[in-house]
């Protein structure tokens, strides 16, 4: 299993356009991918889990995956958490 941390830099957080986008990807990857934020776990295949972290512009979200795929499948998710792919 492969983790990281990130700080939401989007001014509007983790809002539907972001999460829709995350979703696509993740859908892509064979491993599972999770976000964690303030104690709340969602899966990245899911587009409401993801949208009820709430997690608002300088939010700290852990990327959690674990699979065949998983070094990839973080690095892509996270660029997108962070705001650097849109």
């Amino acid at each position: 299993m492969q983790t990281c941390e990130v700080f939401v830099r989007h001014p509007l957080g983790l809002h539907a356009r972001v999460a829709a986008r995350i979703v696509s990807l993740a859908s892509g990857f064979r491993c599972n991918i999770a976000l964690v934020c303030r104690g709340r776990r969602a899966s990245a295949r899911s587009l409401v889990a993801m949208l009820l972290l709430a997690a608002a512009v300088g939010a700290s979200v852990r990327i959690e995956a674990d699979g065949p795929d998983e070094k990839e499948a973080l690095a892509v998710v996270a660029s997108v958490v962070r705001g650097d792919a849109r």
